[in-house]
């Protein structure tokens, strides 16, 4: 990951552009990019795989269109292995797909690689780390859950917290450095925490596009401050 967001020098935020008011996201999306973020989260749902239908291929093909930030799209869909790729053809710069929906993970990871996107994995909240374990050596980037996926606005499971450090250690203990990226209730009061477990990339969407009337420059100003904090009290 060549570029970063955070003057501190390591952790990303990737604003979930699912909370953005869908009628103004365009203004939302300038306005995000316009206050230096380099990376924009894209939530894929299906009503199926999770409770929620959301984006398809032809937002992250708009987006790749207008605009330079990279794309981190996060395929929470029944058939990654028929729609992962197609979403990487389309211009995200890098694809998630869970464990629980992908009983032939390394293939899946394989043919994202191979329609030119990095690959990265997730998992829910209650499935166990140790079901990553056989991906941690393909993969760009690991997700970790800290709420339920389906539905934004949700609050930060605080069991998290440990499943990131434990994650943390296993990719140090096998010499894999690999980012991990936090999802779900990410905010002012948790961000510092998340990143002292171990987070590289922050996803927030209500924090950013719903607090304080929408104030979209100020909440990100306050998630990066939060973020400094938390680094300052892990060294």
């Amino acid at each position: 990951m060549a570029t970063r967001d955070d003057e501190a020098g390591r952790v990303r935020i990737s604003p979930s552009i699912l909370s953005a008011d869908a009628y103004e996201l365009r203004n939302a999306v300038e306005r995000t990019i316009a206050v230096g973020v380099d990376m924009l989260h894209v939530d894929v749902m299906d009503g199926h795989f999770v409770p929620n239908i959301t984006f398809g291929i032809p937002l992250v093909e708009s987006l790749r269109r207008h605009v330079d930030a990279e794309l981190d799209v996060h395929l929470m869909i029944s058939d990654p292995e028929m729609y992962a790729p197609l979403f990487a053809k389309a211009g995200a710069d890098i694809v998630t797909v869970h464990v629980e929906a992908a009983p032939h993970l390394e293939k899946v990871l394989r043919s994202i690689r191979a329609s030119g996107s990095r690959c990265g994995v997730t998992l829910n909240p209650g499935t166990p780390l140790d079901d990553l374990n056989d991906a941690l050596g393909m993969v760009d980037m690991v997700l970790i859950m800290s709420v339920n996926p389906g539905f934004g606005g949700q609050s930060f499971i605080e069991g998290s917290l440990k499943r990131i450090s434990d994650l943390r250690r296993t990719l140090t203990e096998m010499g894999l450095d690999v980012p991990i990226e936090v999802d779900g209730g990410i905010g002012p009061r948790t961000a510092g925490e998340v990143v002292k477990a171990g987070a590289d990339v922050l996803v927030a969407g209500s924090a950013i596009y719903a607090a304080n009337d929408g104030d979209i420059e100020g909440n990100i100003k306050a998630l990066r401050d939060a973020v400094r904090a938390g680094l300052h009290h892990k060294r």
